[in-house]
Order: C-alpha cells, then sequence, then structure tokens
C-alpha cells in the first residue's frame, strides 16, 4: 500500500454539503451523505472544500462538518477538511480548529483572488502546514484560484514533512508525471474527467465530485488499473461518461452533484448558496437521463 492511503484513503469523494431550502446546514442530510459514502466504498471523505461550497461556510459550520463526518466515518475513512481561502491567517486558523475538530488531514488551495508571486504561495502553504500536526494535500485549481502552483513551486513544497500529496485540478498530466518521478508527493486526480489517465500514469487516488453518487464505480476504476486489466478499467470508465458529463458539464459540479444525490433520496434537498443557483430544467433532464443510463441505485 502507498503510504499516502495511510494518511488520506484512494477512493476520496469531494462532499457536497447538504442544506436546507433556508439556507441552514441539514445535519440529516449531512449524516446520511457520509453513510452513503461509507457504503459505497468511499475511504476518504473531503470536505469544505469546493463542492463543499467552503467560501459561503462559516468557521463554525466549517468546523460542524468536520466533527460531524468525523464521528459518522468513526475510523472507517479518512477525512481530509478544507482550510484553504486567501488570507494565510484564516487559513491557518481554519487548520488548527480542523485538527481540533479530528479531521485526519487537511486540503489546502492555492490562495485564490489575491494572485501571490510563487513566492507567496510556498510562504502561504509553509505557513499552513506548520500550523498543526496533520499531513497535508495541496489543491492545484488554477481554473478557480487565477493561479497555478508551478512545477518548482511543488517541488519545494515536498520538502516540507507534512505536505504529501496534490489534488490535481491542473490537468497538465506531463507536469504530474513529472513531479510523481522526482518527489514523494503522492497524485490525486481532482478532474472527474481524467480520473482513469492520472490513475493509469500513477496517481495514488481520485478525489471525485461525480463520487457523491457513484463512488463503488470509482472503487472498481482504481481496482481494475491497479490490478493491470485497462480493459476493465476503460469499460468502467465509458460506463460513467453520461454521468460525469452531466454532472461536470453542464452547471456546475457542487449544484449537479447535490441534485443527483436529491433525486437518490440521499439527502432531502439540492439547495445551494448563493452565488450558485440550482439548476435549469434542461440540465435536470440530462441528469436524470445520465443517472438511469448508469443505473446508479441510492
Amino acid at each position: 500500500m502507498n503510504p499516502a492511503e495511510l494518511l488520506f484513503g484512494s477512493n476520496l469523494v469531494a462532499m457536497a454539503t447538504p442544506m436546507n431550502p433556508d439556507g441552514a446546514l441539514s445535519e440529516p442530510g449531512l449524516a446520511n451523505l457520509v453513510d452513503h459514502l461509507l457504503s459505497t466504498g468511499c475511504d476518504g471523505i473531503v470536505v469544505n472544500g469546493t463542492t463543499g461550497e467552503a467560501p459561503t461556510l462559516s468557521d463554525a459550520e466549517a468546523t460542524r462538518i468536520v466533527r460531524t463526518a468525523v464521528a459518522r466515518a468513526d475510523g472507517r475513512a479518512r477525512v481530509i477538511a478544507g482550510v484553504g481561502t486567501y488570507d494565510t491567517a484564516a487559513s491557518v486558523r481554519r487548520a488548527r480548529e480542523a485538527e481540533a475538530a479530528g479531521a485526519d488531514a487537511l486540503l489546502l488551495v492555492c490562495p485564490y483572488y489575491s494572485k501571490p508571486t510563487q513566492s507567496g504561495v510556498i510562504a502561504h502553504c509553509v505557513a499552513v502546514a506548520d500550523a498543526t500536526e496533520l499531513p497535508v494535500m495541496l489543491y492545484d485549481i488554477p481554473a478557480r484560484t487565477g493561479i497555478a502552483m508551478e512545477m518548482p513551486t511543488l517541488l519545494e513544497l515536498a520538502g516540507h514533512p507534512r505536505i504529501r500529496a496534490v489534488k490535481d485540478a491542473k490537468g497538465d498530466l506531463f507536469e504530474a508525471m513529472s513531479v510523481m518521478a522526482r518527489t514523494s508527493l503522492a497524485y490525486y486526480c481532482g478532474i472527474d474527467e481524467l480520473n482513469l489517465p492520472y490513475l493509469a500514469s500513477g496517481a495514488t487516488g481520485v478525489v471525485s465530485v461525480v463520487g457523491n453518487v457513484v463512488a463503488d464505480r470509482n472503487a472498481e476504476l482504481i481496482r481494475a488499473v491497479r490490478t493491470g486489466d485497462l480493459d476493465a478499467a476503460r469499460s468502467v470508465q465509458r460506463g460513467l461518461l453520461p454521468l460525469v458529463e452531466a454532472i461536470m458539464r453542464t452547471s456546475q459540479g457542487a449544484i449537479m452533484a447535490k441534485s443527483a444525490l436529491a433525486e437518490l433520496g440521499i439527502i432531502p434537498h439540492p439547495s445551494v448558496r448563493l452565488p450558485l443557483q440550482e439548476p435549469q430544467p434542461a440540465h435536470l433532464r440530462r441528469l436524470a437521463e445520465a443517472l438511469t443510463t448508469t443505473a446508479v441505485a441510492a
């Protein structure tokens, strides 16, 4: 087993944050969603990330979500808490709060909006990694942050004893392979459309939005790649294409994941917080067709 799996798992899900129509957290939805993820083979639950609508969560809500996930998982899956913001002091505070709430690891996104220099990115990540004893997974998603973690930055951060992995939503597979070859950083694919090529290139696992509803299929994909059965892996990936397209390429991942979970009865409401909005009827029809085509059951 790759040492990173002991820290983070391999079949990770970027968990949505269930909410009521009034915008409050749905405690029954949180509990039921964690149970669902565990029952479908997820061994790493990422809370308070992009799919969890982290920018809209208060510190108190973020801590409640971590505590609920940790208590519900009860050691059956790692709980990785998103703590990244554009404010280093706030990220340090959230990291310490996540540690106190029982999180197993941290997810740290590249600072967004401020667009710091690469030396600023390094200083930010080191400050957060130094703030707790938890292992850190970097989150490289320039399409959202406006800035990438460049390869020299990743190589330098790999020297920190607690920075152990990267959730790669950059999509530069050659760079990912190059960093894997030159460091001990474990890579996790953060783009559902590219799970197979990343796994085939040496990624330890996935951090999947679509996994909210099909973590069991992702487990099959990971297993097939690891056993060298690429025909089976391609078959799994082909079967997932309609659902991946419906969730990731229509409205927005967090929106569509919640709609799918509500359609399956796993969470009571598909509610999201502004500036996100619930999907258009055409997107919902496409999602319903994809759930049927993929034969997803609650």
